[in-house]
């Protein structure tokens, strides 16, 4: 978990990884908004969830899915992160979400996801 003034990436692409719903969770602050924008969510009406419990649904559905989860290029500063999360399903179809998060006191404050995926 991140501590009060400082954020860990390399726990974040862990628990991402390992697919940790309540490790996840953990990164975010209280009253963190989440976007999530992809071909059925465009940017003119995302999905926008508040708060710990609103984006931990989210987790939960992501991470109950039989996938592999594997972050790449990640790009670091003091006040936001930036990743491509690639992932595959058992029987190959992909998905692939570009993140940035902007960081407040070491927790996650908003986070911006915007995801393609194969078309089965």
């Amino acid at each position: 978990m991140p501590t009060a003034t400082t954020f860990d990436f390399e726990l974040l692409r862990e628990a991402i990884e390992q697919a940790n719903e309540s490790s996840l969770v953990g990164f975010y602050a209280d009253d963190a908004e989440m976007q999530v924008i992809d071909k059925d969510r465009p940017p003119g009406s995302p999905l926008v969830l508040h708060g710990k419990s609103e984006i931990g649904e989210l987790y939960r559905d992501i991470c109950s899915r039989a996938m592999t989860h594997e972050v790449q290029d990640p790009v670091l500063t003091p006040d936001r992160v930036a990743f491509n999360e690639a992932c595959r399903y058992p029987d190959g179809l992909r998905v692939l979400s570009a993140n940035t998060l902007d960081l407040h006191g070491g927790k996650i404050v908003r986070h911006r996801l915007v995801q393609a995926w194969d078309e089965a």
